[in-house]
């Protein structure tokens, strides 16, 4: 009679756990959203959670962007260290002290990166994009992680960028960009941004990769002024080639005259050769496109000092 009785209960014990419903990918989602915000992104338990969601939801995108994180945040650590310059990779420093001598030494946060961590990450991010085509926000994902980990000489993240602007070139997809616009303008707004990510780096390598960029865009955006202006940048800026740069900012301007970041660009290399004859042709222009009443104010009394 003991066998039966306790048989009896194992049953009405097991008869909820047989019943159970597995969890749906919106609970999965409210659970791990949960624990990031208790535990961050990398937190205690995380990791276990999405092995679970992977294992009912292989293709859930919210799931690979949460393993992409995970491994990703997991990947990257910061270290405070100091350096003879006065930016790195396009930031001012944390923190500057005085040394005995009173000068200024100045310390900045570097990332560092476990490899196999960061792999992890990558493959979680590109399974997201092969399921989800058109999604350029995880292509954007991939590219900044990219960026961050190879610091300097941003290789792997020129080829990914190369790759894409082709993609879209032959293909011309439906791009959809969650909080944007999906409109024609999306795509060049994007790799405008990567292409300002590389100029913000500041080094010979990203310099290059900022001009091969642009250039391959112009490619198949041929009337996209912002690129003739960012290879004028090139040369104003990195090459120190005043005579480059304003040729093509005029190539800009006589198809787009009223373009107001090359005019401004234009005002300042003017500015910097201590060329008057020059600033006093584009100043006017200046005024003219300025949407800043306070700079329109400003290069008026330039202009009526010169």
């Amino acid at each position: 009679m003991r066998k039966t009785v306790l048989a009896i209960a194992a049953v009405v014990v097991a008869l909820p756990l047989a019943a159970q419903v597995k969890p749906s990918q919106k609970d999965y989602l409210d659970r791990y959203n949960l624990l990031v915000s208790k535990l961050g992104a990398s937190g205690v338990g995380i990791e276990t959670h999405l092995q679970k969601w992977e294992r009912d939801y292989p293709e859930d995108l919210d799931m690979l962007l949460g393993k992409f994180t995970y491994y990703f945040s997991k990947s990257r650590s910061e270290s405070l260290e100091m350096m003879e310059s006065n930016r790195y990779l396009g930031d001012a420093p944390s923190l500057t002290l005085k040394d005995s001598l009173g000068n200024n030494v100045n310390y900045f946060l570097v990332s560092h990166f476990d490899d196999e961590l960061f792999g992890k990450a990558t493959q979680a991010i590109d399974k997201a994009i092969e399921l989800n085509q058109n999604r350029l926000d995880l292509r954007a994902f991939k590219i900044s992680a990219l960026l961050d980990y190879e610091k300097e000489s941003p290789d792997m993240a020129l080829e990914n960028l190369k790759s894409l602007i082709d993609y879209d070139g032959h293909g011309h997809p439906a791009w959809e960009y969650p909080g944007l616009v999906s409109d024609k303008d999306l795509f060049p707004a994007v790799m405008q941004d990567c292409c300002f990510a590389f100029y913000k780096i500041g080094t010979p390598a990203s310099y290059e990769a900022f001009k091969e960029l642009s250039e391959r865009m112009l490619t198949y955006y041929p009337a996209a002024s912002q690129y003739m202006t960012n290879i004028g940048s090139y040369y104003l800026v990195y090459k120190k080639d005043s005579k480059s740069a304003l040729k093509m900012y005029n190539k800009v301007l006589k198809k787009h005259p009223d373009d107001y970041a090359t005019i401004k660009n234009c005002v300042l290399l003017a500015r910097n050769d201590k060329n008057v004859k020059l600033e006093k042709k584009y100043l006017p222009m200046l005024i003219r496109v300025t949407p800043d009443e306070t700079e329109k104010a400003s290069a008026q009394a330039r202009l009526s000092s010169l």
